[in-house]
C-alpha cells in the first residue's frame, strides 16, 4: 500500500495523465478523476499498474459539491489518507476577444474555474489540517499574467484561482500545509493546445527561447517537485513552465 495519495482531477489525459505516471513513478497511490472521459481514465490508470504502481479511478464533475464529497470519500475510503491535491481539470471556456464575450460567457468561467477550487480545497483541508501535512497544487496558465488575443475568459479566470491560492497558502501555512501554483505555457498535446491552429503553435514555439512548446511530462515533474519534501518550505508561489516564453 502507497505511503502517500495523490488524487489527481482531470487525469485522463495530457497533463493529468502525465502527472498520474510521474507521481505513480515516484511511489505515490494516484486518484485518476475524470468527468466523462471513463475509457481514457482506465487507460491511464492501466498504464500505471503496469509499471507497478498503484491508482484508482473516480469519476466526478468537480464543480458538482456532492460529486467532490464524495471523490474525497472515495480515496479515503480506499486508502485511508490523502496527501496531494493536484487540481488540473479545466473548465470549458470560449475563444473570442472582449468585445464578442459576454458576461454570461466570462461569469460562467469564473463561476467554474473557481468553485471547483473552492469545493476541492473545502474537501480535503479537513483530513490535512488532521495530520499537519498536506500538499496542494493547481494547474494555472502563464496567460493569467501575459495576456494573448482571444484567451481572455481563460486569462482572467486562472488570475482569480492565481490570488485564491495565495490566500490559500497563507491560512494553512501555520498547519504544516503548503499550496503552490504551476503556470504553464501552451501544452503539446492538450485541450488548449489542440484548440489553436497549427501557425500559431508553430510561432509560439519559435518564440520560446528553448525552441519548442512544453509538454505533459514537463509540467508533470514540476508538480511533482512541490508534491515531496523538498518543497516543503515553499508555497503561495507562482511556477512558469515556459522554456524561458515568459520570466519574471
Amino acid at each position: 500500500m502507497s505511503e502517500r495519495v495523490c488524487l489527481i482531477t482531470g487525469a485522463s489525459r495530457g497533463i493529468g495523465a502525465a502527472t498520474a505516471r510521474e507521481l505513480a513513478a515516484r511511489g505515490y497511490g494516484v486518484v485518476v478523476n475524470h468527468r466523462d472521459s471513463a475509457n481514457a481514465a482506465e487507460s491511464v490508470a492501466d498504464g500505471v499498474r503496469a509499471a507497478g504502481g498503484e491508482a484508482l479511478v473516480v469519476q466526478a464533475d468537480v464543480t458538482d459539491p456532492d460529486a467532490v464529497t464524495r471523490l474525497v470519500d472515495t480515496t479515503l475510503s480506499h486508502w485511508g489518507r490523502l496527501d496531494v491535491l493536484v487540481h488540473n481539470a479545466m473548465a470549458p471556456f470560449p475563444v473570442t476577444s472582449f468585445a464578442d464575450l459576454s458576461w454570461e460567457q466570462l461569469g460562467a468561467k469564473l463561476d467554474q474555474e473557481m468553485h471547483a477550487a473552492y469545493l476541492l480545497t473545502h474537501a480535503v483541508l479537513p483530513g490535512m489540517i488532521d495530520r499537519r501535512d498536506g500538499r496542494l497544487i493547481y494547474l494555472s496558465t502563464g496567460l493569467s499574467r501575459r495576456p494573448r488575443a482571444g484567451m481572455i475568459a481563460l486569462g482572467v479566470a486562472k488570475a482569480a484561482l492565481d490570488s485564491f491560492v495565495r490566500y490559500v497558502a497563507t491560512e494553512v501555512a501555520p498547519h504544516g500545509i503548503t499550496a503552490n501554483v504551476v503556470a504553464p505555457s501552451t501544452v503539446e498535446d492538450t485541450a488548449v493546445g489542440d484548440r489553436l491552429p497549427d501557425e500559431l503553435r508553430e510561432q509560439l514555439a519559435a518564440d520560446t527561447p528553448m525552441g519548442r512548446l512544453a509538454r505533459p511530462e514537463d509540467v508533470a515533474r514540476t508538480v511533482a517537485s512541490f508534491a515531496g519534501d523538498d518543497a516543503g518550505f515553499t508555497t503561495g508561489s507562482w511556477a512558469p513552465v515556459n522554456g524561458g516564453a515568459l520570466m519574471l
